[in-house]
Parts: structure tokens; C-alpha cells; sequence
């Protein structure tokens, strides 16, 4: 989500970005249709499966009805916006909302992530009012219909507001370094927290995307956020790690952390995938005109990323259209079961 207005008194940015983000204090953060710079990059696989089990261990605390489960989990997006990159607002009235969601589910999503304030590049901030009055009245219904609901913002108000109404998870965009008052929040809600790696606003991401090594500096630097939020009090055992794909990163950046994801497992933290319809697959996807594809012909793409993270060991892949994504992280703890098993059989064992 967007950084809240007055935030730069308890906001303690990266050494790296601290002077651009003075110059852009007011300005919003962006969800993931970044524009994009440079070439994208083949994408590289990953050299071996998920060590140990199917599924990578799960946060807590969360329903038995999804830790159950042994694989990789599926967050399907609701977005109450009338101006979404991916849907353009055609959920924003909450009836359809709500009927959105639910259909969601039914296509396999397990989470429900929802959010009321547009992170597209540009986006001009809401009031908090206004995300309020267009998230809570869906949360409830989605709630009252048995979902598990992610509550996706930056504002540690309205997070604190979505948890006492049924919100399991408070997914923030910023990662708690766009309200100082969040990680405290989330730690006194009890509730699963996501931290993104986030550099800064939209409005000056294309300037914060300088990196040596992005594997590397986008894990160091979450795990400074991570220490931040356990300073804050949240448990360890509830945060969970979301490299922030299209975020301060040109498209050829994004591959090398989705080929790399062992590299934010080493941290020892389960981590989110959020690559579904991003530029940088709309990119790979371009035709000899060299346009990129627009973002609803970028869903079997998303489905083929969501196959190899959870082949890779993601806990969880936030996706917009959940059918393809629902049968690609099964087929993803199928293929990692049989590597996991065939390597423990002998020769004689295979026949």
C-alpha cells in the first residue's frame, strides 16, 4: 500500500534511499505494475526442489484448516479500488466485491487478500475513511462466510481495525517502514504479518533501483526489517518474507529473485511470491512489436511462476485469477514429493 502522510518521523529508510525519499515524503507506494527499465532476463531455474518437506513450514497463528495443508498455499487478490492495474475497478462496489471473492475461493484460492487503496504507480492516496469504508464492509462479509482474510495496507490503524473484525493476516506493502506504528499493531493483534521488501514510494522506486546484487541486498535489507518488527515485539514465528517483486526493480532484477528464493529461506522465514500479472511478465510476453501484454493476458504466465516458487519451497503465491495457480501448486507438491521420495530409493527400490 501507499506510505502514510506525517510518517517521516518514525520511518527509518535504508541508508541507501534516505535522500530520495526526503524528496517524496507525500508520495505512494506502488503494488506491482512498475514500469519497466533495461531488458528482462531469462529466468533460471531453480537447481534443486524444496529441501525437506512439500511445503514449507507455515506461519503462525492460522486456521488448522490451511497449516493442514502440504503445500504451497494461494492467496487470491480482491482489490475494492476503482482504478486496479489488474482489473481496472471492476470490483470495487462491494457486492461485487464480495461475489469476487467468493469466487476465488471456489477456483482453489485458500486467502483472500484484500485491499481498498489502488498501489498502482501514480495512484494518488485515499483517505483512510475511504479505504475503510470500502474494505470493512466486504471483510465482514467475507468473514461472516468463513474466508481467511489477508487485510492489505499500509495503515496500522485500519490493520488493527480489519484484525479485531476477523483478518488473520495484515499484509503490508511497506514492510512497517511506511508507519511507525505498525509492527506494535500487528504484535498487540496477534495476527500473521507480511513484511515486503520496500525501498520507497512509487513516485521515486525507478531512482532506488540500483543494486550490486539483488538476491543478496533485497534479503539483507529485509532482514533489517524483520529485526525492526521483532523490536517491536511481533514473534518471529508470525512474519512472513515477500521480496516485493516490481518494487524498486527494473524486470531483469525480478528473475534472479524468484530463481533465488533458497537465498530469503535462509533466513528462516516462510516467504510470499507476489508475481501475478507484473510488468516484467508482461514484458516477457511481448510480441515482435515489443509491447508488453496487458495485465489480464499475463495469468498463464503467473500460473507457470506460481508452479516453480512452490516447486521452489514458497509458503504462499498471491495471484489475481486462482484456478491455474490453485492446480499449478498441486502439481508443484507432486513433482517435489517425488523428487523428495525417489531420492531416498535405491536403485533396486526403482525397479
Amino acid at each position: 500500500m501507499h506510505v502514510d502522510a506525517g510518517r517521516e518521523d518514525g520511518w527509518h529508510p535504508h541508508r541507501h534511499v534516505s535522500g530520495a525519499w526526503a524528496d517524496a515524503q507525500r508520495a505512494d507506494a506502488g503494488r506491482g505494475d512498475e514500469p519497466h527499465h533495461g531488458a528482462v532476463a531469462a529466468p533460471v531455474a531453480a537447481e534443486q526442489p524444496y529441501p525437506g518437506t512439500v511445503s514449507p513450514r507455515h506461519p503462525a497463528p492460522l486456521p488448522t484448516s490451511l497449516t493442514e495443508l502440504d503445500r504451497t498455499l494461494v492467496m487470491g487478490v480482491v482489490n475494492v479500488t476503482p482504478d486496479s492495474f489488474s482489473d481496472g475497478g471492476r470490483w470495487f462496489e462491494p457486492d461485487a466485491a464480495v461475489e469476487h471473492g467468493l469466487q476465488l475461493l471456489a477456483e482453489g484460492a485458500d486467502i483472500l487478500d484484500l485491499g481498498g487503496e489502488s498501489t498502482r504507480p501514480g495512484a494518488a492516496r485515499v483517505s483512510i475513511e475511504d479505504e475503510r469504508a470500502r474494505v470493512l464492509p466486504v471483510l465482514r462479509a467475507l468473514v461472516g462466510a468463513g474466508a481467511v482474510v489477508s487485510i492489505d495496507t499500509s495503515r496500522a490503524e485500519l490493520a488493527d481495525e480489519a484484525v479485531q473484525l476477523g483478518a488473520a493476516i495484515v499484509n503490508d506493502v511497506t514492510g512497517g517502514l511506511g508507519d511507525p506504528r505498525m509492527h506494535a499493531t500487528v504484535a498487540r493483534s496477534g495476527a500473521v504479518y507480511v513484511a515486503m521488501h520496500w525501498r520507497g514510494p512509487s513516485a521515486v522506486m525507478d531512482d532506488l533501483a540500483r543494486y550490486g546484487d539483488v538476491v543478496a541486498e533485497v534479503s539483507d535489507e529485509l532482514v533489517e526489517q524483520v529485526a525492526l518488527a521483532e523490536a517491536a515485539g511481533l514473534a518471529r514465528e508470525s512474519i512472513v518474507l515477500d521480496p516485493g517483486l516490481g518494487f524498486a526493480k527494473p524486470g531483469a532484477d525480478n528473475w534472479p529473485l524468484l530463481a533465488h528464493l533458497d537465498a530469503l529461506q535462509a533466513v528462516g522465514l516462510p516467504v510470499l511470491v507476489g508475481a501475478s500479472r507484473k510488468r516484467f511478465l508482461g514484458h516477457l510476453l511481448a510480441g515482435r512489436d515489443g509491447q508488453p501484454v496487458p495485465p489480464e493476458e499475463r495469468d498463464a504466465a503467473t500460473a507457470a511462476v506460481s508452479a516453480l516458487a512452490a516447486a521452489a519451497g514458497a509458503w504462499c503465491v498471491r495471484v489475481h485469477a486462482a484456478r491455474a495457480t490453485a492446480d499449478a501448486v498441486r502439481v508443484a507438491a507432486a513433482w517435489t514429493l517425488a523428487r523428495r521420495t525417489d531420492a531416498t530409493m535405491t536403485g533396486d527400490d526403482r525397479g
